[in-house]
């Protein structure tokens, strides 16, 4: 039985001026698949989406200040944070990748699915 062909779109997206949480949820959604009418969970059927202006889009609330952002090295003791604050000057799309990778299921096509999402 042949693999089924699945034609994958490209999305462009302008950031700018769109709030973090929303344009998230919008990134998610097309690198799951699920605007398509053959949307099936185990399958990837998810397109590619081209992020640009990421440094010009808003951030509501307190996150600015609040938010944090962990990771570990590996040796004891090894817990670092970082906020917003410090993140996002620097590097805007990383605080976007990570707001969509937190809305992608949590399995084994997470990680191909993220792969599919570009910045410019």
């Amino acid at each position: 039985m042949p693999a089924e062909i699945i034609k994958r779109e490209n999305h462009k997206i302008d950031a700018t001026g769109k709030v973090l949480g929303k344009l998230a949820a919008d990134i998610a959604v097309l690198l799951k698949g699920k605007d398509k009418p053959g949307y099936m969970p185990n399958k990837d059927t998810g397109d590619f989406v081209t992020v640009a202006n990421a440094k010009d889009m808003k951030i509501t609330g307190k996150k600015i200040e609040q938010k944090k952002y962990y990771h570990h090295t590996g040796y004891l003791g090894g817990l670092k944070t970082e906020t917003l604050k410090v993140m996002f000057p620097g590097n805007p799309a990383e605080v976007l990748r990570r707001a969509v990778l937190g809305m992608l299921p949590k399995n084994r096509l997470q990680a191909k699915r993220i792969k599919r999402l570009k910045f410019e």
